[in-house]
């Protein structure tokens, strides 16, 4: 299951980033700068250092799952930014760097003396990066928050689930992961900009911000229309049929996202005659009669085991899948083919990798996350109190 490729220099070699990151939205960027090439100084607390080193038990080196999955790459930094000679040494280390990036908390980074303008006025090529929880303008700006608490103030928890469950928090860390992949998207964007005007910025981004884009489709439905979104678990809420049905040894995915794919879903089904039906004929006529077309599929379904109606609706062209569980998935064929998940060098166990191939080749784990304050040395930079 694990990927291991010759080394070579990424894409963004030669990139130096800063990152005060803190648990996950933060270490996210820098995680995915590390593995496209960058070179990624996380700055931490001399004491204790990321939060993350301790969210759950040790795993390596004393350190949690967590740090470990969110600080590959990375080397280690621990600096006082309180002291004069900590913030002595932030600065020199910022005056080399293409990038900073933090998700401190609202306030913290004025207090330290690393904010966005002052950071910005000093080192003017600098792209500055900043991850709040609730965006940097409002009411609520200066507030702290976390993925659940946001996905519940956004409404993504409310649009998560069946029309009878309570709001549900999704599985993944949408919203704190998201914001790292705006604020990386965003970076590279400044940094084409700076190509031609030799300026950085400040580029901001909040998970309730993230967090509303992820929830656009249903928001543009409602404010266009006035109707709420209803909820449909694994359901489409314009398309039909398109979700989970039960056959007779479980539940599995059926896609039939067009009338082409209905007409060949039909057929596969013994009932051709289903397309002629004026209640199914058309997708709209399918979505004002959705009750009446499950009751006569479900039946039908039950007669068989899930594979052999999957191999019949594959052979037909009509999208379909079984629901895994994570260890099913991993067996896949297909999963295993990807080569999603790399061995991480110097260490004894395999990360998931970055979610994309450049050239044919998927960006390389450069090594494991780093021990605490163990680029000091190698960055010129001494004892500097407790932070």
């Amino acid at each position: 299951m694990n990927q291991t490729a010759t080394p070579q220099p990424g894409v963004l070699a030669g990139l130096r980033v800063i990152e005060l990151g803190q648990i996950l939205a933060g270490p996210f960027v820098g995680a995915i700068f590390a593995d496209l090439g960058a070179e990624v100084i996380k700055i931490e607390r001399v004491e204790g250092g990321d939060d993350a080193r301790r969210m759950g038990p040790a795993f390596r080196h004393d350190d949690a799952m967590t740090f470990h999955i969110f600080n590959r790459g990375k080397k280690s930094a621990a600096l006082d930014l309180r002291t004069p000679e900590g913030h002595a040494e932030f600065e020199r280390l910022v005056a080399s760097a293409d990038i900073c990036v933090h998700n401190l908390r609202p306030g913290v980074p004025e207090t330290l003396g690393v904010d966005g303008p002052g950071l910005t006025s000093r080192h003017p090529r600098l792209i500055y990066c900043a991850i709040s929880a609730f965006g940097h303008t409002g009411p609520m700006a200066l507030r702290p928050g976390f993925e659940p608490l946001i996905q519940a103030y956004s409404g993504l928890s409310a649009i998560n689930g069946g029309p009878d469950d309570p709001p549900m928090r999704a599985g993944a860390s949408l919203c704190d992961q998201g914001s790292a992949m705006w604020a990386v998207i965003g970076a590279l964007s400044m940094l084409q900009r700076r190509q031609h005007t030799g300026r950085g910025g400040i580029l901001q981004t909040s998970l309730l911000e993230t967090a509303l884009m992820w929830c656009g489709q249903k928001i543009d439905a409602y404010t266009g229309t006035g109707e709420m979104p209803a909820r449909h678990r694994t359901g489409h809420p314009v398309m039909v049929p398109y979700e989970a049905f039960d056959a007779a040894d479980g539940a599995f995915m059926i896609c039939a996202g067009n009338d082409r794919l209905f007409a060949k879903l039909a057929g596969v089904m013994g009932h051709p005659e289903w397309v002629a039906d004026p209640r199914f004929t058309g997708n709209r006529d399918r979505l004002q009669n959705k009750d009446a077309l499950f009751a006569l599929m479900g039946p039908v379904l039950m007669t068989q085991p899930r594979a052999v109606w999957i191999e019949r609706l594959e052979a037909a062209g009509v999208p379909a899948a079984q629901i895994h569980s994570l260890p099913e998935a991993l067996a896949q064929p297909q999963v295993q083919a990807l080569g999603m998940f790399q061995s991480v060098p110097g260490e004894d166990f395999a990360l998931t990798a970055m979610p994309m191939t450049i050239d044919g080749i998927r960006p390389q784990i450069s090594h494991g996350a780093p021990r605490l304050g163990d680029a000091n040395g190698a960055l010129g930079i001494g004892g500097s109190g407790n932070g």
